[in-house]
């Protein structure tokens, strides 16, 4: 296992610079026909100045618009040489060309923007652009450039003014890559991203002063050794996605944006310096930060994502030892000098000036409290993420300055308590959205919403919070403790699920104009009726009443005018509840209940005209009364996503109403028929044995009982 080892300079250098820890590990277009001609004239003529593009199709199928060719994915293995000589945007991409010859584009003089992405290209031979070197624009991604770059370096140092190359996976290692781009200064945009680069140093960006965007993401860089000092104008960099273990002495001024995302970083030290930085973004998410980044005493910095690393503050720790004059040394090595750098953690946060920061995401971390007069130090901060730490208490007062503030995030943390100053005016007056959910909450401060005049956005879900629900009295404390959100005019989104709540009534929601409601996961929220939702049934449109163990009932829907989705999935749904009828959902999701059916009319009714998306799966359903799905079926605009995994039973078997076997349907018909003409089918046979069987007696006895008649009746009468 080879090692390698970097300097670290003891004085400010007079240029900026960066280091990172060592580690291991076509001729012109044929003519048309004369009719096409004549039509393309007319058009012309017919269209005046309002014609934008006129599209045609060359001989060898591409596309023609303009000045722009387009030929990609037609199985092309050479460049076509019977395209428009004055073709400025070529695009080849996903064909099969291996090689660009010095007479694939001897025609196109014009040529500024060239495509070959995902062909099988191997080779470019030296002259091949001799004819188009006003070429601006250059992707080679995806191809095998690998097998034979000095010479295709020939070709393209033969571009003056090349402003844009894209070289991304070509299985190209550091040096392939030096003298790729060795003759290429007029480049701003240079990619080499999905490569094989494994350490960078000054000698593989050398003459490229003109870079403006560099592109190394997802390649095996474990050592940058001032490779970017020469790149004076570089303003955005990306090494996202490769194994950087450290970020030591960070000097690039000049530079807006850095990403250096999803490595192995252990640390972050920009040098120390009382220079401006232009640095607005910087993302260090998805890495193994220890410490919070040691950032540059001045820059414009506006975003910084820390989010997914394992970070903490060490001021004190838990058992209550305090660290604050605690330092941190680095030991580093350049040869047989061995250079220690020494560093108090928290002087540095300190120093560094947060005062343009906008967006803070410190998500997924181990931060379990945070130290004193942070916050203080960012009076534009809008954006703060917290959520998915092990925070214990959090607390609001007039000494953060959180003004502008608009979105806080502390979900999933293990908050039990949340603190403000009561009475402190300015606490959070432009929140918009406040992230609880998923703690240990069981109240918040009285009148935490008082200042919050811009609040839309409130998630409690999965704590273990009641809503205050009758009318406060002065001067009494609610017991037990609830939180009240009544009057809250700003409110429109609501989530409450998995709270605990029980048998809501009253007026929990008077005064607000709620237009989302997340009622899931509550089982003994709605063992009443609907009433205490009316105060907000005008104005809600989404409404999740999932897993919330409701029955068919006396739940009356019909008064929610505005609803556009409801959420009943996972009750205890046996009948369709009527008072949706007359609603005009858009989505309505009834998955896992007791339904053996729906109405037979429900695609007739106003639901069912208005539906656009409606879930079904997991019921019960019978198979031989499914009248009401072969209608949603038909049903125009209708979409049933879960549709693949409605079934039916039938004789204690289960079936996709889709395909139903003849026999349960010739059954289905039988059990669904009328059942006076089934009891008169049944009768009809019974009753034609006895007529028969009367007729045949009646003609064998017929002429004793002529005889019987007579004798009895036949004797005269005198007159």
């Amino acid at each position: 296992m080879k090692e390698y080892h970097q300097k670290v300079s003891q004085e400010l250098p007079d240029h900026p610079r960066v280091e990172y820890c060592h580690g291991s590990a076509t001729a012109e277009m044929e003519a048309p026909l004369p009719g096409l001609s004549l039509l393309l004239v007319l058009l012309a003529v017919g269209w005046g100045s309002r014609v934008v593009a006129a599209w045609a199709t060359s001989s060898g199928g591409c596309e023609l618009v303009q000045s722009t060719v387009d030929c990609t994915g037609r199985w092309l293995s050479s460049v076509p040489g019977n395209l428009r000589g004055d073709t400025e945007e070529l695009l080849l991409d996903d064909n099969t060309i291996q090689v660009l010859g010095n007479a694939s584009l001897l025609s196109y003089h014009q040529l500024r923007h060239l495509s070959l992405t995902k062909n099988r290209l191997e080779l470019i031979e030296p002259g091949t652009f001799l004819s188009s070197q006003g070429l601006h624009m250059l992707s080679l991604a995806d191809n095998l450039l690998f097998t034979n770059y000095s010479l295709t370096a020939a070709a393209l140092s033969a571009l003056p003014a090349l402003r844009m190359l894209d070289l991304a996976g070509n299985r190209l290692t550091e040096d392939m890559v030096s003298v790729l781009v060795w003759n290429l200064s007029s480049l701003e945009s240079l990619s080499v991203a999905r490569n094989i680069i494994m350490r960078l140093d000054s000698s593989v960006f050398t003459n490229l002063t003109q870079l403006l965007e560099l592109n190394l993401e997802k390649n095996y860089i474990f050592e940058i050794d001032q490779a970017f000092e020469g790149l004076q104008r570089l303003q955005k960099l990306n090494v996202a996605y490769n194994y950087l273990p450290c970020v030591v002495e960070f000097g690039l001024t000049q530079l807006r944006v850095l990403n250096v995302s999803n490595n192995v970083i252990e640390w972050f030290l920009a040098l120390e310096s009382d220079d401006l930085f232009e640095l607005e973004v910087l993302d260090l998410s998805h890495n193994r930060l220890l410490f919070f980044p040691v950032l540059p005493r001045q820059s414009k910095l506006h975003s910084l994502l820390l989010k997914d690393n394992e970070m903490s503050f060490y001021q004190r720790l838990p058992n209550g030892t305090s660290l604050a004059d605690v330092t941190v040394q680095f030991l580093l090595i350049d040869g047989n000098s061995t250079n220690v750098t020494t560093v108090s953690l928290w002087d540095e946060i300190c120093h560094s000036n947060l005062s343009s920061l906008r967006l803070l995401d410190m998500s997924q971390n181990q931060v379990w409290y945070l130290p004193e007069g942070l916050l203080a130090q960012m009076p534009s901060l809008t954006h703060l993420k917290l959520n998915q730490n092990c925070l214990e208490t959090f607390h609001l007062s007039e000494g953060d300055p959180l003004a502008m503030l608009t979105e806080l995030d502390l979900s999933q943390n293990q908050l039990a308590e949340l603190g403000a100053e009561v009475g402190a005016g300015d606490v959070l007056p432009n929140l918009q959205l406040f992230n609880l959910s998923t703690n240990r909450l069981q109240v918040l401060p009285p009148g935490i919403f008082t200042y919050t005049r811009k609040i839309a956005t409130v998630d409690l879900s999965r704590n273990r919070v009641d809503l205050c629900s009758q009318p406060a009295v002065a001067g009494e404390v609610e017991s037990p403790p609830c939180v009240d959100i009544r009057g809250i005019e700003t409110l429109t989104h609501l989530s409450l699920a998995g709270c605990g709540l029980r048998g809501l009534g009253g007026h929990p929601f008077q005064g607000t104009s709620l237009m989302y409601l997340d009622l899931s996961d509550n089982h003994q929220a709605l063992s009443r009726d609907l009433q205490w939702l009316q105060d907000v049934a005008l104005t809600l449109q989404v409404l999740f009443l999932r897993n919330t163990s409701l029955s068919s009932n006396a739940m009356d829907f019909s008064a929610f005018n505005s609803l556009v989705r409801l959420d009943l999935s996972r009750n205890s749904l046996t009948v369709f509840p009527t008072s949706l009828g007359v609603l005009k959902l858009r989505s309505l999701d009834l998955r896992d209940n007791s339904l053996p059916a729906l109405p037979p009319d429900i695609a007739w009714t106003l639901l069912g005209k208005s539906l656009r998306e409606v879930y079904l799966s997991q019921n019960p359903y019978n198979c031989c009364t499914l009248g009401w799905w072969d209608t949603l079926l038909q049903a125009e605009g209708l979409q049933i996503p879960d549709g693949q995994e409605v079934t039916c039973s039938y004789a204690s078997r289960t079936f996709g109403p889709r395909a139903l076997p003849e026999s349960v349907l010739w059954s289905c018909r039988w059990q669904t028929a009328d059942l006076a003409l089934f009891y008169l089918v049944l009768a009809l046979p019974t009753c034609l044995t006895l007529l028969v069987a009367f007729a045949v007696i009646f003609l064998m006895l017929k002429q004793k009982l002529l005889k019987m008649v007579k004798t009895q009746c036949g004797v005269s009468s005198p007159y």
